[in-house]
């Protein structure tokens, strides 16, 4: 077993008078574990550089190989007009014949063209159908332009689709799992054309916050100015901060940027609570505070069951008939052990949720809660519904 070598000095220390050991205690206090600080971000998880974007592609193609569940031409006019331009560029003319397939798909093919992305790289790309295919399983895209919102062309497209749902029938029961009429090819674009963006020719770098805030910004711009030296940095809006590149940074404007977005800043938000009625989901921040306000919550409920009976004369009695006796139930519950809740003014989050808690509320009754205190002016944060 390895010995301490630090409690022997700290006896033999406090046994000589304690001035020592007041040293040695204030010479070992950097070691010891410091209290947690305040959460933190770095400046590249909070904020955007201006320019440094991706774009959207998309393009129209067709998926060839089906096993049997691509478009129905009679339902599909694009596919089979598209069948018959793609063949003609090849060389076979069937125009005016009738085409009668099922393993060939119209699809939309979608992909995002990151920034700086040199001519000759590869990007993924999503496939989805636009007709009445069953299943893209097996199927291969064949060449497609990909388009940008200039309508210009940046990449080309092709290759075998991956598919990661499924689908099956028989002849009275079917079974589909994920979605089979969607795909994505790994790599299955190369880029064709780049976007011009020289980042020396910037006279400034644009910030732009990703959630505006006029402290997160302020502190963004403080942040900046205490490492550089200089001031450098200034909130323009709660939404962008400008920052002036040092003379000597110019040529190595990438370096500055890295030193920049490394930097970390507490962002700030305001009190929002986010409530989605189609899923029932409750979303609040920690800045969430009530003032002194009562809540009661409760529900009539009357219950009403219906039990027939049936009632048979006995084996040997003359002239009897079987009869139906109705029987009803009601009950009625008037939650009567629902108690009226006081929630102290400036309550935390916690102290809020734990409360509605015990009150025994769900997630729907509490979205009726938090409006009803909204409206009585009790709810010191703005309500967002999804």
């Amino acid at each position: 077993m390895t010995r301490d070598p630090i409690r022997p000095l700290l006896r033999t220390t406090l046994r000589r008078g304690g001035s020592l050991a007041l040293a040695v205690l204030l010479a070992l206090s950097p070691v010891l574990p410091a209290a947690p600080a305040q959460a933190q971000s770095r400046i590249k998880d909070v904020a955007d550089v201006e320019g440094v974007r991706d774009n959207m592609l998309v393009g129209y193609g067709l998926v060839v190989g089906l096993n049997g569940t691509g478009d129905s031409i009679n339902n599909s006019p694009f596919t089979e007009q598209s069948l018959i331009g793609m063949l003609e560029r090849l060389g076979v003319n069937i125009r005016g014949e009738t085409v009668r397939t099922r393993n060939v798909a119209a699809v939309m093919v979608t992909a995002t063209l990151p920034p700086f992305s040199a001519q000759g790289t590869r990007i993924d790309v999503n496939v989805g159908t636009l007709g009445d295919a069953k299943n893209l399983q097996g199927g291969t895209l064949l060449v497609t332009p990909l388009l940008g919102a200039d309508g210009e062309v940046y990449a080309v497209a092709q290759g075998a689709v991956a598919v990661s749902g499924f689908s099956a029938q028989g002849a009275a029961a079917s079974v589909t799992r994920g979605v089979p009429t969607a795909g994505r090819i790994a790599g299955g674009a190369i880029v064709e054309r780049e976007i011009a963006f020289d980042l020396t020719d910037l006279p400034y770098v644009r910030l732009s916050l990703r959630n505006p805030d006029f402290t997160t910004a302020k502190r963004i711009s403080e942040s900046i100015n205490a490492s550089f030296g200089s001031p450098v940095a200034h909130a323009a809006d709660p939404a962008s901060v400008l920052v002036d590149v040092p003379p000597q940074r110019k040529a190595d404007i990438v370096g500055f940027i890295r030193d920049m977005e490394q930097l970390r800043v507490t962002p700030d938000q305001p009190a929002r609570v986010v409530i989605d009625e189609a899923s029932g989901v409750i979303v609040m921040g920690e800045n969430v505070r009530i003032s002194t306000v009562a809540i009661a919550q409760g529900n009539l409920t009357i219950r009403i069951t219906e039990t027939p009976q049936v009632s048979q004369p006995g084996p040997l009695s003359q002239g009897g008939q079987t009869a139906v006796v109705p029987r009803t139930d009601i009950q009625v519950d008037e939650q009567s052990d629902r108690k009226l809740a006081v929630l102290r003014a400036g309550v935390s989050l916690q102290e809020l949720v734990q409360s509605l808690n015990a009150l025994g509320v769900g997630p729907r009754d509490m979205i009726s809660i938090l409006q009803s205190i909204k409206a009585a002016g009790a709810l010191q944060a703005e309500i967002e519904v999804m």
